[in-house]
């Protein structure tokens, strides 16, 4: 039993990527990998389909996924191998948008039933972000320490533009179900979310990564939209922006157990300690864009709820 539960959240995990300097690649989301894994007896024994976006391609097999065609872009869909036993998560999907395609997140229960006998069901969100996951997942231990997050980058665009739809069954309560306990009503109503941040970063000679931030856009998407909202520009500002009114909490330093993780010089991956806001005029060294369908973090979230993201820019 331990085994299956360690199986099913490891799943949640959801980035090293590269991008060209200024306009990401890729970022109109009109290709994709596809990936087709078989998983183990054990857990049902299933063929699933997993979309990566990149090249129109296949990558087939239960085997470590590596970003393709110098595609910047990750995402919430893994496959995990944890004591030869293999399992899938798919929470992120190609779409239709205009003529083309566009990403979909979507927050889903996972479930399992291990050999007949076991019942498993865990909350998990639709994630896509700059950077890779370290495939396989072999374990629910910090799922942030199995993605490096964020690619080298050093322009200033003054804002982020992209077009995107949301959707919210309209609860008011968001869950948490992490397989290990009992489903539990969180107070708040769920939101989708997009961040983009940029960094300057640093290797102390231990391998520690450090981080100042340079530049903030962080935004919640709490209402339904009527249809597609195209072309929406969020402005990213630059230094230290907590003391401006529009500041929340949640824009500022990602510390703590919620640190996101980069490799270091060494192949490790390690915690990016972010320490402070940056001088307003400072370079960037790495940039963050991320978009996810439900805010809470890992296991909290509503079912249903849905982000779609299309044509991502930047403005100069």
């Amino acid at each position: 039993m331990r085994l299956v539960y360690v199986l099913i959240v490891m799943l949640l995990t959801t980035s090293n990527a590269w991008a060209e300097e200024g306009q990401l690649t890729f970022s109109n989301f009109d290709t994709w990998v596809t990936r087709s894994i078989k998983e183990s007896l054990l857990v049902g024994g299933h063929t699933r389909t997993l979309y990566e976006v990149g090249p129109t391609g296949t990558f087939n097999g239960a085997r470590a996924y590596t970003n393709q065609g110098g595609c910047p872009w990750a995402n919430s869909n893994v496959f995990a191998k944890v004591y030869g036993v293999v399992k899938t998560n798919v929470s992120v999907y190609p779409d239709t948008h205009g003529n083309g395609k566009c990403a979909k997140l979507y927050t889903h229960i996972v479930n399992c039933k291990a050999i007949g006998v076991v019942n498993i069901s865990v909350l998990a969100g639709g994630c896509i972000f700059t950077g890779n996951v370290i495939e396989p997942i072999t374990s629910t231990s910090n799922p942030w320490s199995k993605i490096n997050l964020g690619i080298p980058f050093t322009k200033r665009p003054k804002a982020i533009k992209f077009d995107y739809k949301y959707y919210n069954p309209g609860s008011k309560t968001r869950i948490k179900e992490t397989g290990f306990s009992k489903t539990q009503t969180i107070d708040g109503k769920d939101m989708g979310e997009c961040m983009c941040l940029l960094q300057k970063r640093w290797e102390d000679e231990t391998g520690n990564i450090h981080a100042q931030r340079i530049g903030t856009m962080r935004v919640r998407f709490d209402k339904n939209t009527n249809g597609w909202a195209e072309g929406k520009e969020f402005v990213i500002h630059y230094g230290d922006i907590s003391k401006e009114s529009f500041y929340r909490d949640w824009m500022g330093m990602v510390q703590g157990e919620r640190s996101f993780y980069a490799l270091n010089s060494k192949g490790k991956n390690v915690p990016i300690q972010e320490e402070g806001w940056a001088d307003v005029n400072e370079t960037p060294t790495h940039l963050i864009v991320k978009f996810d369908s439900s805010y809470g973090g890992a296991y909290i979230g509503t079912v249903g709820n849905t982000l779609w993201i299309d044509n991502v820019r930047f403005v100069y």
